[in-house]
């Protein structure tokens, strides 16, 4: 079982996201998922229970998931895992 993230992007500020980038974080399972993100500090309310559950990271939680053990993949390894998590 692991947790994975994918490459920071660039996005648009908005009242819900106050960043110039973000990245996601999914997991094998959606119970891995929340107890790493809890292990993160985030909240669950930020879970973000779409096509694809994940949560949004910032540069600085990024980097603080991969010393944790998030596994980074590049974007077209990251959307093969996130069609595996997605069904899981």
């Amino acid at each position: 079982m692991s947790v994975y993230v994918d490459p920071m992007l660039q996005c648009f500020r908005s009242k819900k996201w106050r960043y110039d980038s973000a990245c996601h974080l999914v997991g094998d399972t959606v119970a891995e998922l929340h107890a790493f993100a809890a292990s993160l500090g985030l909240k669950r309310v930020w879970f973000q229970n779409s096509l694809l559950p994940h949560y949004d990271l910032t540069t600085n939680k990024r980097r603080q998931a991969v010393k944790l053990g998030a596994i980074e993949l590049d974007v077209k390894s990251f959307i093969q895992k996130a069609r595996t998590c997605r069904n899981a």
